[in-house]
C-alpha cells in the first residue's frame, strides 16, 4: 500500500524518514535486538535529519509544532523494522511535552534544544510497581524542604529509563489528581538509581527500566510548573501518546502485510506458490482491509487533532482498533511464513512481538473502551 497523502512538507519528512531507517536502522537492527540495545551515537544521527524535534516549535531547535509530523515520521521509521528501538529513539517526545506545556522559559531552553540535538537523552516517568492506568494510585511523593523537593518512590516500565540524563517524573504533593506535579530528575543526583533493566517479550531493541528514588533532593528550579499541575499536562500527553501508538499499529501491519505478499509470491507448496491458493489469498484479502481502515480511521483523527480538535474516545477508538489489527494481522503474516515466521531472523516474527504492547503501553484497551463507553450517557 503507498502512504496516506497528506501535504509536500509531511510526505517528503516521512520520506526522509523511511531513507534514513533503511539505511540507519535496517542493515543492524537484528544484531541490535539480540542486544537488547541500540548505539547512542544513533540520537544524533536522527536529531539531524529533525527525527527528534518533530512536533516541536522551530525556536527550541525543533521541526515544526505540526501534529502529523511525528506520526508520519512512525510510519518512515518502521521501515527499520523496530517499533521498540523507534519508542527508545524518540522517547523525548513523551518526556519534553510536560515542560513544553508547563515549564518556565529557562527549564525550555536548558532542556530542550540539547535533547533536539541529540545530545541529551529524556524519557517520561509515570507508571509505579503498583499503578498502571490510574495515575491516581501514584505514590512517588515529594516534600518541599527549602530549596529543593525530596523524592522518595519509584517508577516502573520507563523506555529509556536505562541511559536517560532527565527524567520527567509525576510526583505527588497533595491528595487527588490535583495533587500531582511534575519534576525533571537528572542522571547523578544523589539518591536516583536505575534499580533494575526489564527484559521484554517486545521492544527489544529499547531500554527499559525500573528507577528508584530514595531522598533525592530535586531543586525547586526542576519543578515543572506550580504544585498540581501535573494532572492536566498529563492527560495532553496521554491524548498525543495514544495516537502514536494507532500510528504504531497502522504502521506495523502495513509492514507485515507487504513482507506476507512478498513471501506469498516466491514460497512454494505442492508445486505452486503459496500465493497462488485460495486460502491464502483471502487471508492477504482481510489483513489488506484490516490495514487500511486502521490507517483511514488513524488519518481522519489526526488531522482533527490538527485543527486543534480533540476527541477522547475517537482518539481511543483509534488505539484499540489499531492494535487489533496489528497483533491479527502479525499474527496471520506470521501463519503465512510457516517455520521461518516463528525465526528470530525473521521481521515478522519481531513484528508480532512488538506488537503485543499496543493494547497495553498508554492505557490498556479496557480503560480505553471505559473512556468510550463514557460518551454513551448510559
Amino acid at each position: 500500500m503507498k502512504p496516506q497523502p497528506v501535504d509536500a512538507e509531511c510526505d517528503a519528512f516521512r520520506e526522509s524518514c523511511r531513507r534514513f531507517a533503511e539505511a540507519e536502522i535496517a542493515p543492524f537492527i537484528h544484531e541490535w535486538e539480540e542486544a537488547e540495545y541500540f548505539p547512542d551515537a544513533l540520537f544524533a544521527k536522527a536529531a539531524r535529519l529533525g527525527i527528534l524535534g518533530a512536533g516541536f516549535p522551530e525556536e527550541y531547535g525543533g521541526s515544526g509544532t505540526d501534529p502529523l509530523l511525528p506520526l508520519v515520521a512512525i510510519e518512515g521509521l518502521m521501515h527499520g523494522g523496530s517499533a521498540g528501538l523507534i519508542a527508545g529513539l524518540v522517547s523525548c517526545g513523551i518526556g519534553l511535552p510536560p515542560i513544553l506545556v508547563l515549564g518556565t522559559e529557562e527549564q525550555k531552553q536548558r532542556f530542550i534544544p540539547p535533547t533536539l540535538r541529540g545530545e541529551q537523552i529524556f524519557a517520561l516517568g509515570i507508571t509505579e510497581p503498583g499503578t498502571g492506568s490510574d495515575v491516581n494510585g501514584i505514590r512517588t511523593h515529594a516534600v518541599r524542604d527549602g530549596d529543593d523537593y525530596v523524592l522518595n518512590g519509584s517508577k516502573l516500565f520507563i523506555t529509556s529509563g536505562a541511559r536517560a540524563d532527565h527524567v520527567s517524573v509525576l510526583a505527588r504533593t497533595g491528595e487527588g489528581h490535583g495533587g500531582l506535579t511534575f519534576f525533571v530528575v537528572s542522571k547523578g543526583m544523589p539518591g536516583y538509581t536505575v534499580s533494575k533493566s526489564l527484559k521484554k517479550t517486545g521492544w527489544r531493541a529499547s531500554d527499559t527500566a525500573e528507577l528508584a528514588f530514595d531522598d533525592v533532593r530535586v531543586p525547586v528550579a526542576n519543578r515543572v510548573g506550580a504544585e498540581g499541575s501535573g494532572f492536566v499536562a498529563l492527560m495532553r500527553n496521554f491524548q498525543n501518546e495514544r495516537i502514536a501508538l494507532a500510528f504504531f499499529g497502522h504502521a506495523t501491519a502495513e509492514i507485515a502485510c507487504a513482507d506476507a505478499i512478498a513471501y506469498s509470491k516466491q514460497r512454494e507448496a505442492f508445486g505452486r506458490t503459496i500465493g497462488r491458493f485460495q486460502v491464502t489469498r483471502h487471508k492477504l484479502a482481510r489483513m489488506l482491509t484490516r490495514t487500511r481502515a486502521a490507517r483511514a480511521f488513524n488519518y481522519e483523527i489526526a488531522h482533527a487533532l490538527r485543527a486543534g480538535k480533540v476527541d477522547i474516545a475517537a482518539v481511543s477508538m483509534a488505539k484499540n482498533f489499531a492494535a487489533e489489527v496489528a497483533i491479527e494481522v502479525c499474527h496471520d503474516a506470521v501463519q503465512i511464513f510457516g517455520g521461518m515466521g516463528y525465526m528470530r531472523e525473521t521481521r515478522v516474527e519481531r513484528l508480532s512481538r512488538d506488537a503485543r504492547i499496543l493494547p497495553i503501553g498508554g492505557g490498556t484497551t479496557e480503560v480505553m473502551n471505559e473512556l468510550i463507553a463514557r460518551t454513551l450517557n448510559l
